[in-house]
């Protein structure tokens, strides 16, 4: 009977171990993430269906928290890529100063991230969530606003409706304070964020915090003031990724950036409303888009 030579027993030893170290020879999983608000769970759902539909087994971890938890989970591995704003990864993550130029907030981000996590920002999207104060279009023609210079100098008219941290935060009233001037609105009402518009709509209040790319904004039909003198930082969103986990899938660049130039204010105002307003699932609206701009089969 014949033995087999020992050099081949190893070669077939070796060729094994490769292909676990591998993942099973071609078995692609990627785990995307996003915090734990409506915007999010629909972006991460992009995210998700565009590598599925690319070939990529993924794993769904959404609605995992806020930055810190999203963060940190990245950074220990625990996830693979999730969506991020980029005045939130220069604030919150690199505590770095408001600049706002999206260009420079952009290079600074990525630049930082790559620089002290190992972690890359792809293409941003045109969209700006940033923070935003709106009101009724006739309320604020009567009072002839349109920025918020126009509002702090009616400040005194004005009922402003919000979360109660936006009192204390250096983003919220006393971040206008510093760069818009001493001022004091009529009152403050603080509510839960859920029934900030409603109370809006109902006349309780004049001016409400929002964010730029809040469905509401768009199905009540309302103006977000200008921040005329750059209070806020942009917020555009890019999905960020672990440089291990894209230098093992250099493909997934691009397969995430095809989406990013379609996402502007309007249409993430209208897809989140299509979620918040409506009540479809974020997986839904999601498809949907995806399939309607080409990006993946029906």
């Amino acid at each position: 009977m014949k033995k087999t030579p020992w050099l081949f027993i190893l070669a077939v030893i070796i060729l094994t171990l490769g292909l676990a170290a591998c993942g099973g020879g071609g078995d692609k999983t990627i785990t995307v993430a996003s915090k734990d608000f409506t915007e999010q769970f629909i972006l991460g759902e992009m995210y998700a269906q565009l590598l599925e539909n690319a070939g990529f087994t993924v794993e769904r971890k959404l609605n995992l928290g806020g930055t810190p938890v999203a963060h940190q989970a990245l950074l220990d591995g625990q996830i693979d890529v999730y969506p991020e704003y980029t005045g939130t990864g220069l604030l919150t993550v690199l505590k770095l100063g408001v600049m706002s130029d999206p260009q420079a907030v952009f290079d600074a981000v990525k630049q930082g991230y790559a620089d002290q996590f190992s972690l890359v920002w792809l293409e941003p999207a045109p969209m700006n969530n940033t923070q935003a104060l709106a009101m009724t279009k006739a309320r604020a023609a009567e009072l002839g606003i349109t920025t918020f210079s126009d509002m702090v100098a009616n400040a005194d008219q004005l009922v402003l409706i919000g979360p109660p941290e936006f009192a204390e935060r250096e983003d919220g009233i006393p971040g206008l304070k510093r760069v818009y001037g001493d001022f004091q609105f009529k009152d403050f009402l603080t509510v839960d964020p859920g029934l900030r518009y409603q109370a809006l709509l109902n006349g309780e209040a004049d001016v409400v915090v929002a964010f730029g790319t809040d469905g509401e904004l768009a199905a009540y039909d309302l103006l977000s003031l200008v921040d005329d003198k750059g209070l806020y930082p942009p917020y555009q969103v890019a999905p960020v990724i672990r440089q291990a986990v894209l230098d093992a899938n250099p493909e997934i660049a691009d397969i995430l950036n095809k989406v990013a130039p379609l996402l502007t204010n309007e249409t993430m105002q209208r897809l989140n409303n299509e979620v918040s307003g409506n009540g479809r699932e974020p997986a839904d609206v999601a498809k949907e888009f995806l399939v309607a701009q080409g990006l993946i089969k029906e």
